[in-house]
């Protein structure tokens, strides 16, 4: 399989765009060449260690659909619906939310006053106060649903990873077990199993560490037809002092139809837990690790994409129904469309497209759009691009040293890294980040790109730092016009291992394009300039052995 990144996808591109792009034909040239000297470098200095045969693709490459980038129309990024499906809706429905207290009052809101559905993807639930009053929402609302006249067809999937979800004697699954066992028929967990951990692999690696080899990560919390968009878990720290980001989409259902055919796809090649705590995989359903590998993600390639196929093609079929009865001026239209639904009652503004990343599967969506983003940037347009672990991959970071736009990337000090402080291997993971970071800003610094790409990193007395995703600001805008938010860190793991998804969001409304605006800067302001003298800092030292063992497990954090 050849990687997204490489010199296949980009003569793809240069064989799709419009003629008179010469100018962005000949960098693309440049960019394939740049990209596999960059990947013969780094198989000079791979290991032949840590699980070698894990880097080896299972499945044919899904080929994407052609496309071409438009600088015109009523936006630039409508090329993206060639590859998903593309939701149109109101700007009025989309709040973006900052704080983690805000995220999980609104939370226990909605679970509170879901009539028909709550559907959960997360990498984990805690275990502590928080997150038990979470499933205690859950529960009341069940019983409320059973009170309720007539058959209840209320709902709950929670999707969480095996492994994490598994760590501990007290666990995710452990804390959903009641819900199970007096709600057999409404609620179903699924425990997503990566097909890489198996064998003897499966049976050497500790816990904790087979996380590493691969997990779900997609974060959707959705509430009948509201749905919250985050990179958050469903743990305290999410809920009081680990900063993330959050939007929030309102009577929003194809989205919310979208993501629970996501939820339930991937569940479906999921272990499903049962009421005495074991686990099975639905009937005639292909094992993750105990069934033939390249089998299972052929079947899980088909289930998810079906989900995405379909979607696309009923927007097809809707968006020619709607710009069709426009033409013909029919009064019901943009105000009243009764076959449109929720979405199409107010003139949309606002484009949201959901970008999956399922390299184990064999899908690569949010790579492909990604890096085509970062290509397309033109000369003066600003990406804004977060991260709380900063390890990018090799096509990342070459783009982001080729292209033309201005960057400016926020990281996590070591202080609000999420493993600061660990016990254990894990203890040195924020110096392993420092040092990552100490070579990337090298390069930048040999390059002479200081001017064009500049490093940020965050602090926060107390708080730990989370956040995700990019703003683009276009050549002469002083608000973004589009943002990405989701699981996605940008790194190795998120592209290779992890079952990733976020959104990407277009906007031509001010406000909204304020919000995001405002959202950016709020982050931003509580971080400082990357500089030489940062790694002279005595919380920058990386010791000796950190920087000889980084480049060989990089790709697995």
């Amino acid at each position: 399989m050849a990687a997204a990144g490489g010199p296949a996808l980009w003569r793809r591109l240069l064989g799709l765009l419009p003629h008179g792009r010469l100018g962005l034909a000949a960098l693309l040239g440049r960019l394939s060449d740049r990209l596999s000297l960059g990947r013969d470098r780094r198989s000079r200095r791979s290991s032949w260690l840590l699980l070698a045969p894990l880097l080896t693709p299972v499945v044919p490459q899904v080929t994407a659909p052609s496309f071409c980038v438009c600088p015109e129309g009523a936006h630039r990024f409508q090329w993206i619906r060639n590859l998903v499906p593309e939701f149109a809706v109101s700007s009025s429905r989309i709040r973006v939310l900052s704080s983690p207290t805000e995220f999980y009052e609104l939370m226990k809101e909605q679970i509170k006053a879901a009539k028909q559905r709550v559907v959960v993807a997360s990498l984990y639930l805690g275990t502590g106060l928080l997150e038990q009053e979470l499933v205690d929402c859950i529960e009341e609302t069940l019983e409320r649903s059973l009170q309720a006249s007539g058959p209840s067809d209320f709902r709950v999937s929670i999707l969480l990873d095996f492994t994490r979800g598994s760590r501990g004697r007290k666990n995710s699954r452990t804390m959903l077990l009641p819900l199970l066992r007096r709600f057999p028929e409404q609620v179903r967990v699924s425990l997503f199993h990566t097909p890489n951990l198996r064998g003897l692999l499966k049976c050497l690696i500790p816990e904790r560490f087979n996380e590493t080899i691969g997990l779900q990560h997609i974060k959707v919390y959705l509430f009948d037809d509201n749905v919250i968009l985050s990179g958050a878990n469903l743990s305290d720290s999410y809920f009081t002092n680990r900063q993330d980001r959050y939007v929030f989409l309102q009577d929003s259902h194809e989205i919310a139809d979208f993501f629970t055919e996501l939820v339930d796809a991937i569940g479906d090649v999921s272990l499903h837990l049962q009421p005495d705590d074991t686990v099975q995989m639905m009937e005639g359903m292909v094992h993750p690790y105990q069934g033939d590998k390249t089998t299972y993600c052929e079947v899980a390639n088909r289930r998810v994409m079906e989900v995405i196929n379909a979607a696309r093609t009923r927007q097809k079929l809707h968006t020619q129904t709607f710009h069709g009865r426009r033409s013909e001026g029919d009064p019901l239209l943009p105000q009243q469309n009764p076959d449109a639904g929720g979405d199409q009652k107010t003139e949309p503004d606002t484009w949201i497209y959901p970008l999956i990343q399922m390299k184990p599967f064999g899908i690569q969506i949010d790579e492909i759009v990604t890096e085509t983003l970062l290509t397309e940037a033109e000369r003066g347009a600003r990406i804004h691009l977060t991260t709380g672990y900063f390890n990018l991959t090799q096509a990342y970071m070459d783009l982001v040293l080729s292209t033309r736009a201005e960057y400016q990337i926020l990281l996590a000090s070591p202080e609000v890294n999420g493993f600061f402080g660990a016990k254990g291997v894990a203890g040195a993971i924020p110096a392993a980040y420092v040092y990552i970071e100490h070579q990337f800003y090298s390069e930048v610094c040999c390059l002479g790109q200081q001017d064009r790409v500049q490093l940020r990193e965050y602090y926060r007395n107390g708080w730990t730092f989370h956040a995700k995703g990019l703003w683009l600001y276009l050549a002469g805008s002083s608000l973004p016009c589009l943002t990405l938010i989701g699981s996605p860190n940008f790194g190795y793991r998120s592209v290779h291992r992890d079952l990733e998804a976020q959104v990407a969001i277009v906007t031509e409304n001010r406000d909204l394009q304020q919000q995001l605006h405002q959202e950016q800067e709020q982050l931003y302001l509580k971080s400082g300039v990357v500089s030489l003298s940062t790694f002279e800092q005595p919380t920058r030292y990386v010791k000796l052995w950190v920087k000889l063992v980084t480049p060989l497990i990089k790709n697995f954090f």
